[in-house]
């Protein structure tokens, strides 16, 4: 079949057919949350995690998602059973809904549930295979006192912001630091370095999304024996560590080898990465929901 949108109720196979109101206040505020989801093999990967932060997201915004939590996975099932597709990815959005030109929520009727069920390639194979080259942003990212980065929110503009330095340098991503310096994430991924043999990651409150991904990386350096951390890093640590790579559930685990023209340990993807990498590929075929019984 391929591409299915869900949108409100109903099923769509072409996209130019599946439409929001331009008074959806997602649409003119940017006002919503969202959550990027695989599916391997025929398994919704971590399905659970994923509707439960988009929930949690949604509280923070006090936005009432229009069904429960069992409702909306068995609808997220359905749209990939639609599209036959058994390698995917779902992009699950509930924005607002329909209100009027002025800001307030409480004009809104009803939130809007939005589902797309496609394929998406963020990196070409080689860069898999030979690693990425990153710099550093000078935009910062958004303090967690001001927008919490827990809530993955449709707001994205610090983030692209930041995606459009990248595309100015030539680079393939971009770090972005913290107000007072630290390393907080990629513009659109989690951040993993190893230095003196132990995994490191930046901890919550240096204003990260936790990906699930991350926390499934974080899961399997505990199951494999890898000393792994959550601590507050430079761009110093970046600079000199022994390994460094990303993930995400867009770009999955994607080592980084050169960063603001500093080579990156020898300058290949390091033996943590693969070995996370291979654990990781094994596991997105059992944790999750089954689409094809």
């Amino acid at each position: 079949m391929g591409e299915i949108i869900y949108v409100d109720g109903e099923f769509f196979t072409d996209r130019k057919y599946a439409k929001v109101s331009v008074f959806d206040h997602g649409y003119l505020y940017g006002d919503g949350v969202f959550e990027g989801i695989r599916v391997y093999s025929g398994n919704i990967f971590r399905c659970k995690e994923h509707i439960k932060r988009l929930y949690n997201s949604a509280k923070y915004i006090m936005m009432k998602i229009p069904m429960q939590e069992q409702e909306l996975t068995e609808i997220l099932v359905e749209t990939v059973r639609r599209s036959e597709l058994r390698d995917a990815y779902i992009r699950l959005v509930i924005s607002r809904g329909i209100g009027d030109l002025g800001l307030d929520p409480r004009k809104c009727g009803k939130a809007t549930v939005v589902i797309i069920c496609s394929g998406i390639q963020l990196y070409p194979e080689e860069k898999y295979r030979n690693g990425l080259s990153v710099i550093t942003c000078s935009t910062r990212r958004n303090r967690p006192d001001t927008i919490n980065a827990q809530t993955k929110s449709l707001n994205y503009i610090n983030n692209i912001l930041g995606r459009i330095e990248v595309n100015l340098s030539g680079a393939d991503e971009g770090i972005m630091l913290t107000d007072q310096g630290y390393v907080s994430e990629a513009t659109a991924d989690n951040i993993f370095v190893v230095k003196n043999g132990e995994l490191l990651t930046p901890p919550s409150h240096m204003g990260i999304l936790e990906g699930i991904t991350r926390g499934a990386v974080m899961d399997l350096a505990l199951e494999l024996g890898i000393p792994m951390k959550e601590k507050a890093i430079l761009i110093h640590d970046v600079y000199c560590a022994e390994e460094c790579f990303l993930t995400g559930s867009g770009a999955e685990l994607i080592p980084v080898v050169k960063a603001d023209g500093r080579v990156i340990g020898d300058g290949k993807p390091g033996k943590y990465f693969w070995k996370l990498l291979d654990r990781f590929r094994e596991i997105t075929k059992e944790q999750g929901v089954q689409v094809y019984q």
